[in-house]
């Protein structure tokens, strides 16, 4: 980000320090007020704790949200993580992990969501339905924590932490998470553990210094990205680090103008369907604030391939894109709509490229050409440009990848 903002840290990050912290001081007795953890981007956490709470076979404390410079929502509440010895905890496949399942001394960790923390009541989001809205990343965070607390203390047996937010429930009405399917209170989320600064003038400065860095060390091709999501997919199928890429964030179009502005030749931009399918109905910046046309769009790449009046419906019905595809799916649609929509997509690149240098000049029109990968956490890879194949070939050769 661009000089003077400052970070902060997800309540992924601060469930995950306190839980450290409550397992710490339950399993050794011992007190403290303060603890670290590695986030996944790599950045060490301080945290100070607070409102330390101890009780025959359990501890809990808080960690005081930090957002950095982030205007965000959740800024200053406490996140709190209660860690007690529970000889009945449940095995459930969606909470408990078994530490060490080829040793018969083992350590079960179960985390359980306390109040505040919502609840996922629709399909197509990180959880299943039912499951706690604590996320992926920030509960493989929360048990590598805990699970790490029980080997230095040399504890065998089972962990029950339960993460809650006081405010959670209040907060959360303010928030999309009622829409999404999530009731109750907030999500325990992130994927890097680091809150980015999302000052709108900041975050396009440091995309243009990007790709200008970029371009000024010889390359005039790039791959740019919303974000993390699939990043997963897209390493193992191609053997692309997509956190190499570009962040454009909600910014497609003005990473584009950017782009050709500095002369780039090739664009690919690979993202999950939730943000590219606004990109098929031309919208250029995908934040919700500016436009949520998503079940729109698949409704009409829907009708345009024969789906019926019901089919319609549902799908205008859904709340997530991975909800309605697994509608388009079952009514054997999905590779039809898909291609619709990468051919759409592609298109309004085009477009987008063509209009800005007709405005401001830049590479010529034939030489800048936009490619596009679409994907989805269910589905994997849905439908690709007919350039996109030959991007991993360039990529490889770029990390000197043998393919």
């Amino acid at each position: 980000m661009s000089e003077g903002l400052r970070k902060g840290y997800t309540t992924g990050s601060c469930a995950a320090a306190a839980a450290k912290a409550a397992s710490y001081m339950l399993l050794t007795g011992k007190n403290l007020d303060k603890t670290s953890i590695i986030t996944p981007a790599g950045i060490t956490y301080d945290a100070d704790l607070e409102d330390i709470r101890r009780s025959e076979g359990s501890v809990s404390c808080a960690v005081r949200k930090d957002s950095g410079d982030d205007p965000d929502i959740t800024n200053g509440i406490l996140i709190y993580a209660e860690v007690s010895i529970d000889k009945d905890c449940g095995d459930s496949a969606d909470s408990a992990v078994r530490s060490n399942d080829d040793d018969a001394d083992e350590v079960i960790i179960e985390i359980t969501g306390g109040k505040g923390i919502g609840r996922v009541t629709k399909p197509g989001l990180d959880r299943p339905v039912g499951s706690p809205a604590i996320n992926s990343t920030p509960l493989a965070m929360i048990r590598q924590e805990v699970k790490a607390v029980a080997e230095l203390a040399e504890f065998t047996g089972r962990i029950k932490v339960a993460i809650s937010a006081p405010e959670g429930e209040k907060i959360a009405a303010r928030t999309f998470n009622p829409k999404l399917g999530i009731e109750g209170g907030i999500s325990i989320i992130g994927t890097s553990g680091i809150v980015e600064p999302m000052s709108t003038r900041a975050l396009l400065d440091t995309i243009r210094l990007e790709l200008k860095q970029r371009k000024e060390t010889g390359f005039d091709y790039a791959v740019i990205a919303p974000g993390n999501y699939g990043r997963e997919l897209i390493l193992d199928k191609f053997g692309y680090d997509i956190d190499k890429s570009i962040k454009c964030s909600n910014y497609i179009g003005e990473t584009l103008d950017m782009a050709s502005g500095l002369g780039y030749k090739k664009i690919l931009l690979a993202g999950h369907i939730g943000k590219l399918i606004k990109v098929a109905g031309g919208i250029m910046n995908t934040h919700s604030k500016e436009a949520d046309c998503r079940m729109e769009i698949l409704t009409a790449l829907s009708v345009i391939n024969g789906a019926n009046a019901k089919l319609c419906k549902a799908i205008m019905d859904c709340v997530t894109t991975e909800e309605a595809l697994r509608l388009i799916d079952e009514a054997g649609l999905k590779e039809a709509v898909m291609n619709e929509a990468i051919g759409r997509i592609e298109a309004h690149l085009s477009d987008r490229i063509r209009r800005r240098i007709d405005v401001a000049g830049g590479v010529d029109k034939e030489d800048m050409k936009a490619d596009v990968i679409m994907y989805s956490n269910e589905y994997g890879i849905l439908g690709m440009s007919e350039g996109a194949e030959e991007w991993f070939t360039l990529l490889a050769q770029e990390q000197e990848r043998r393919i």
